[in-house]
């Protein structure tokens, strides 16, 4: 199997680092660690950002295997425990683009529909429950592609629940395109149209402000174009 990634290519994909942590653009279709059948992860790369020490950065956070964009890496125990609470109290800022087949009834709202892990025979999925787990998401129609009957949304997710944009978007209408398990159809891997666009936080005061943001990947290009979105020169 060839790999996914090169040393060059990794680091070319770095959007922000320093010396207690580094963010990358993750490319859609890796997944961010092993997990059943998955042996191609983004942790066999993460040598080639090591440190003057040798010691490379670690997860701070999460990213289905489908999406694409922002992914922050801890490069310290301090860094990666602060990080990890930050998430938990929602002191970073994350905005989502995606393409969804449907156009929602508003322009902008809130999406607050609880979550539960569903296991079934061989596979697992998300789906909404009263009893479940509070997931809030907050969504803006950034463009229409009225010929395809698609959305551009920017989505802004209070909680962090697995699944939860792509879940939400499929229960208000408006299934992601290339949605593998929550569109009317079962789709294969590697063309979800979500990008985790942009990331805002600070570690403490004495900290420099980081703000990154993710370029499109190539397979969103077309439908985001569609529906109104042009590269900034």
């Amino acid at each position: 199997m060839m790999p996914t990634l090169t040393p060059d290519s990794l680091r070319a994909r770095v959007l922000y680092d320093d010396a207690w942590l580094c963010v990358i653009d993750k490319p859609a279709g890796l997944a961010v660690h092993k997990a059943g059948k998955i042996v191609d992860h983004l942790e066999l790369y993460l040598p080639a950002l090591a440190d003057a020490n040798g010691d490379a950065p670690k997860l701070a956070h999460r990213l289905d295997r489908d999406t694409a964009g922002c992914l922050i890496l801890g490069r310290t125990p301090w860094a990666l425990k602060r990080l990890g609470a930050m998430f938990a109290a929602g002191h970073v800022r994350k905005t989502y683009w995606a393409v969804a087949d449907g156009v929602p009834d508003h322009t902008e709202g809130v999406i607050d529909l609880p979550l539960r892990k569903v296991i079934e025979p061989g596979r697992w999925t998300i789906q909404t429950d009263p009893e479940g787990q509070t997931a809030i998401t907050d969504y803006r129609v950034l463009g229409v592609d009225a010929q395809n009957g698609r959305s551009w949304l920017e989505l802004s997710p209070r909680t962090g629940r697995t699944h939860q944009l792509r879940v939400h978007c499929a229960a208000i209408g408006c299934p992601l395109v290339g949605e593998p398990f929550y569109g009317p159809e079962r789709l294969p891997f590697g063309n979800l149209h979500l990008l985790a666009r942009s990331l805002a936080f600070q570690l403490a005061h004495q900290h420099p402000a980081v703000a990154v943001v993710a370029s499109p990947p190539a397979h969103m290009v077309a439908a985001l174009t569609a529906c109104g979105w042009s590269p900034t020169p």
